[in-house]
């Protein structure tokens, strides 16, 4: 922002200096003993114009027109899609105190200030400065829609109507000339203008104001619509107020956008804020406000919000010099005559240095803001102090009663559906088991019948071997049988043992008798052939007894085996059978 208009920068100490000694010198704007003539109570409307068709053209253009009006005019598409709270609108409105001409939360003073509204506007050609005021000889109505159209006056002449005390003309023709102007360039400054019109100033509902059209001529002369903008919420806050009701037709979508700024505290700011093109609006209109919050709640929220309930500086707010005052125009005698000195007050600003962010006060001050008289301000309810997420609930109705049980009862029936799906799944699956182990246990069962089947054959064919064999006798004729055969064995072996002894006998008998006879020598040899003959013999007979006796051996294990294996065999062949 180019500094070439301002006039002086002082120091915050010095703001604050002089601040308290206007305070004692000039004191309250009510006196003592003043009696408020205001309404206990002012219920305002804050009706304001359908914004769709607006949007529908907007997003029609290409990227340049939209450029091009962004340039010239900033980031007002976004106040479209600021959504009002009425119930919050009508609570604060009872805050309003005329005589400060600010909001007054107990010991807090809350107003709008130029910077803010500037920030949200985020137009780069006007200079803040550069204040709108209406001249002497200013245009007729027809030459300003003239020269903002760029049509005939006859065309403008046919067009313009007479509503409540002044001219203005029907959205319904801007909105055609919009659509089907050849001139992107008055393209834009008609759109612009019906934005001053139905968003920014909605006096008449559907049409532009003649006042409108003055101060948007002066626009493209580089003055600021800032103070103009907040000259009037003021005014329409304190008319509604004096009149006991009314409607707000200034523009409500750029309060909104102040209040929360100072009600919602943030844990830290975004480094998007100190980007060249940081749009505040932009970012705000995609945040979730609620707006389900009685009327009665906000009301009582109000009247007990501490100091530390507020946030000082608004987040998108980048610190910078504000505005505190117009040359030495203060509270005091002669008002009407010191307003005259308003332009001349305007090219002798004062600013301070970059915003502080936090209270300033002292002492002095804390004890005049307390003392001083105020005009139907609500005082707060000591007796019934909550938190403020507590003012913020919402008092449901019957039919929202009703309508939560139903929702509280179809999610119960939802996650009962899902429970039991969830269920069905696993009995299926269980099923599918089963039938797996089904069919194992009848494959299982196949095989041991066919086993069974085998075996009951083996058992036959064992029992036929058995009969065949001559071996189907019982367990004790089989051990009776063994034990002759052993009988048998031990003979035969115990014969055995004795052939070597009769052997040896025998020769000595022999050598004797070969002795006795060696003179008959034919004889002799005789006898001798028949000896080797009777040896050979002899040897051949002690082999066969001892294969027969190695025989009977091996077919008394054998036996043993058999019986062992009958017996099971036969005890397996009943169970069986």
């Amino acid at each position: 922002m180019e500094n070439e208009f301002l006039d002086k920068v002082e120091d915050n100490v010095t703001v604050r200096i002089w601040s308290e000694k206007m305070q004692l010198e000039k004191g309250d704007s009510l006196v003592e003993g003043y009696t408020s003539e205001l309404w206990d109570f002012t219920q305002m409307s804050v009706t304001h114009n359908e914004f769709q068709e607006l949007r529908d053209i907007r997003a029609s253009w290409g990227d340049e027109t939209k450029q091009l009006f962004y340039q010239n005019f900033g980031d007002l598409p976004y106040l479209f899609d600021i959504k009002v709270d009425k119930n919050l609108f009508q609570a604060i409105t009872q805050f309003w105190n005329p005589a400060y001409s600010c909001f007054t939360f107990g010991k807090v003073d809350l107003v709008p200030i130029v910077e803010k509204y500037t920030a949200l506007l985020c137009c780069l050609k006007v200079r803040i400065d550069r204040v709108y005021f209406k001249a002497a000889n200013a245009q007729p109505f027809v030459k300003k829609l003239m020269s903002i159209t760029g049509m005939s006056e006859q065309w403008v002449t046919a067009r313009i109507q007479q509503k409540d005390d002044g001219k203005c003309i029907p959205w319904v023709s801007l909105r055609e000339l919009i659509v089907a102007h050849p001139d992107t360039k008055k393209k834009v400054d008609i759109f612009a203008l019906s934005i001053y019109g139905l968003v920014i100033f909605p006096k008449a509902l559907r049409h532009i104001d003649e006042a409108v059209a003055d101060l948007f001529d002066r626009l493209g002369k580089g003055a600021t619509p800032v103070p103009v903008i907040l000259a009037e919420t003021f005014r329409s806050l304190s008319a509604c107020w004096k009149a006991g009701e009314g409607r707000f037709i200034r523009c409500a979508q750029l309060f909104s956008v102040w209040f929360h700024s100072h009600f919602w505290k943030e844990d830290k700011v975004s480094y998007r804020v100190f980007s060249k093109n940081y749009s505040p609006l932009k970012e705000i209109t995609a945040m979730p406000r609620r707006d389900d919050i009685s009327e009665e709640n906000w009301i009582v929220l109000f009247r007990n919000l501490q100091e530390e309930d507020f946030e000082w500086k608004a987040p998108w707010l980048v610190p910078d010099e504000i505005l505190y005052r117009c040359e030495s125009f203060d509270w005091g005698n002669h008002y009407k005559k010191r307003v005259r000195d308003i332009t001349d007050a305007w090219r002798q600003t004062r600013h301070m240095k970059r915003l502080v962010v936090g209270s300033m006060t002292t002492p002095e001050y804390e004890k005049w803001l307390h003392q001083r008289i105020n005009d139907n301000v609500p005082k707060p309810n000591l007796e019934d102090v909550q938190s403020m997420d507590e003012y913020l609930q919402v008092i449901p109705s019957d039919l929202e009663i009703t309508k939560q049980d139903f929702e509280k009862r179809n999610s119960e029936l939802e996650k009962k559906i899902e429970q039991l799906e969830e269920e069905k799944i696993h009995l299926r699956l269980d099923v599918d088991v089963q039938k797996l182990e089904a069919e194992k246990l009848r494959k299982g069962k196949r095989k041991a019948e066919e086993d069974l089947d085998n075996l009951k054959i083996d058992y036959k064919r064992l029992r036929m071997s058995m009969r065949t064999a001559g071996l189907g006798k019982t367990s004790k004729q089989w051990r009776q049988e063994i034990q002759k055969e052993k009988a048998r064995a031990n003979q035969w072996e115990k014969r055995f043992h004795d052939t070597p002894a009769r052997e040896n006998t025998l020769r000595r008998s022999r050598r004797s008798r070969g002795e006795a006879d060696i003179s008959n020598s034919c004889s002799g040899a005789r006898k001798g052939d028949q000896v080797r003959d009777r040896d050979h013999i002899m040897s051949k007979a002690v082999a066969q007894i001892r294969s027969v006796a190695d025989h009977l051996q091996t077919l008394a294990v054998q036996a043993d085996m058999l019986s062992v294996k009958y017996e099971l065999e036969s005890d397996r062949g009943r169970e069986l059978a």
